[in-house]
């Protein structure tokens, strides 16, 4: 588990006498890391006893094309880039704002993965 709470040291190097300890409420989890590979999700209890899908594999994506208003079921073939981080393209992870490449084309994900538990992207050749 990862603690999202505020450091207790400053910018200068200076130190923060906290008011409260941690609480629950400021945990994180680790990331989904999504892949390309047979349909896998997994549910994630949230705070307030919500729900969060989580796809840790993924084969499919729903491809919009602006051009016609139509959307698509297209297969992932690979990733061709990731402004979030390099590394991801060369471990085929897919997030939001990837640049995907499908059988209907190249397309850029719109949605969020590790989030929704679903691939929305929107065609953009």
């Amino acid at each position: 588990m990862q603690w999202q709470g505020r450091s207790v040291r400053k910018a200068t190097g200076g130190r923060y006498r906290p008011a409260q300890s941690k609480r629950r409420s400021e945990i994180g989890r680790a990331p989904a890391d999504t892949h390309i590979g047979e349909d896998r999700r997994k549910l994630v209890r949230t705070y307030g006893g919500n729900q969060k899908v989580r796809a840790l594999r993924a084969t499919y994506a729903t491809v919009a094309n602006p051009a016609t208003g139509e959307n698509k079921k297209a297969q992932i073939q690979t990733v061709e880039a990731n402004s979030a981080n390099p590394n991801y393209v060369r471990r085929n992870l897919l997030t939001k704002g990837a640049i995907i490449k499908t059988e209907i084309g190249r397309a850029r994900i719109v949605s969020r993965p590790g989030q929704d538990g679903v691939i929305n992207a929107v065609l953009i050749e």
